[in-house]
């Protein structure tokens, strides 16, 4: 259990969440207001360190060990804090906070921060070596390959390093797109007036699509951070600990995110939704999607996009998801959108009812894939590589963080089965 000294300390607020709102909505620039909010978070560390580094806050059990730490608090991560109810929180504030408090412009940088848009445009095209180097690879190499073989340190130059990384990553995963599924198209410069996702969205090719640019804003935003413990979050960080510039950080944990139980779930879920929206045909109703549910489950499946490691209500991302879908005419009558929501409302029943599944909830990935096939984006494999463009936005924020805060190099104790039971008895 917490120390009462110590729950006391975490429940201070913290002068960066209390600054949160009026920095976004300031004109100061993002330097400005690291150098600002970095000093208190320093000195926040030191009393942690100083007042209650012997203080425990929970117990490590063998599950612990052998589970792959899931659960287990050891892990430092200023940016996002996951709930298990409420679910993901940015600086304390949760998904409905953030749509309330930040701001939106008219326009191109809707969402973002004119100044830091310009800059990431600035910044985003790629070196010419790069270029030669990700055209002369094959097409037949899967897309995150191709995204991972493309891309006290002072947080400062850390900081630059990042958003170098950031503002280059959408003309990177634009160009292996084009190379990969589209060589016939050509290659746009960057429009320097256009934010990160504008622009991502127009070298992709489909900058006359608004929606699947105002999705995408969205789904970058909601994907961008997800705590630290993930597989792609916390690899970037472990390799970051070394000292490795955020480069190579990034290069690990897109590798990390290749892998099929990490970033590869909305595909499964549109490949699932597909298959039954085959099966069933037009009559998409309740009683055929529950017998297509209990069909996949008694075949030994799990029914994609639905449970979560850590969630144990519906995921907030998949609950935003869902708004933007009701507020667009054209997603409320789409086929495969319809399927979505009618799954929705009878999955959790029978989950509960099978019995074997700890949150019979949606996730985000049981829409988010589905409304890229809705508007046109329909190559699979190149799903997780959108994910890698969101995902740095978290995982790199934290390496600016850890060069900020000193923080050292990871190395848990690990135990071998034998050593594990000499441990317990």
């Amino acid at each position: 259990m917490l120390s009462r000294s110590l729950q006391k300390t975490l429940s201070r607020k913290s002068p960066f969440s209390r600054a949160l709102p009026v920095r976004w909505a300031s004109s100061k620039s993002l330097r400005e207001t690291l150098k600002e909010v970095i000093p208190p978070k320093q000195e926040q560390l030191k009393r942690l360190k100083s007042e209650h580094g012997q203080a425990v806050v929970g117990d490590v059990k063998v599950e612990n060990i052998i589970g792959g730490m899931r659960g287990l608090k050891a892990m430092l991560w200023e940016a996002s804090v996951l709930d298990p109810n409420e679910g993901i929180r940015f600086h304390g504030l949760s998904i409905p906070d953030c749509q309330k408090v930040l701001p939106a412009a008219p326009g191109a940088n809707r969402g973002t921060v004119p100044e830091l848009s310009r800059e990431l445009a600035e910044k985003g095209e790629l070196p010419a070596f790069v270029e030669k180097l990700i055209d002369s690879l094959p097409k037949t190499l899967h897309p995150m390959t191709q995204l991972g073989i493309g891309k006290s340190e002072y947080w400062t130059h850390t900081l630059e390093d990042c958003l170098n990384l950031i503002a280059r990553l959408p003309a990177l995963a634009a160009r292996i797109y084009r190379n990969v599924y589209r060589p016939e198209n050509p290659l746009l410069p960057l429009d320097k007036n256009l934010d990160l996702v504008g622009n991502y969205t127009r070298l992709l090719g489909y900058g006359d699509n608004h929606n699947l640019t105002e999705y995408l804003r969205l789904y970058i935003a909601l994907h961008g951070d997800h705590e630290g413990g993930n597989a792609s979050a916390h690899t970037a960080h472990l390799v970051g600990s070394t000292l490795s510039d955020p480069y190579i950080s990034y290069s690990a944990a897109l590798f990390a995110l290749a892998g099929p139980l990490h970033g590869l779930a909305n595909q499964e879920v549109l490949r699932w939704q597909l298959a039954m929206q085959k099966e069933i045909g037009n009559d998409v109703s309740h009683e055929n999607i529950k017998d297509y549910l209990w069909k996949t489950l008694k075949s030994g499946q799990v029914v994609p996009g639905y449970g979560h490691g850590v969630l144990r209500n519906p995921d907030p991302r998949f609950i935003a998801l869902q708004e933007f879908c009701q507020s667009r005419p054209e997603l409320k009558a789409s086929p495969i959108i319809e399927l979505v929501n009618k799954t929705y409302e009878v999955a959790p029943g029978v989950l509960k009812e099978h019995g074997k599944t700890k949150n019979p909830y949606p996730n985000v990935d049981a829409t988010s894939g589905c409304v890229l096939y809705h508007y046109g984006l329909t190559e699979f494999k190149y799903y997780t590589v959108i994910f890698g463009v969101s995902r740095a936005l978290g995982a790199l924020t934290q390496l600016v963080w850890a060069r900020a805060l000193g923080l050292p190099l990871e190395r848990p104790k690990s135990y071998s089965m034998d050593a594990l039971e000499k441990l317990i008895r």
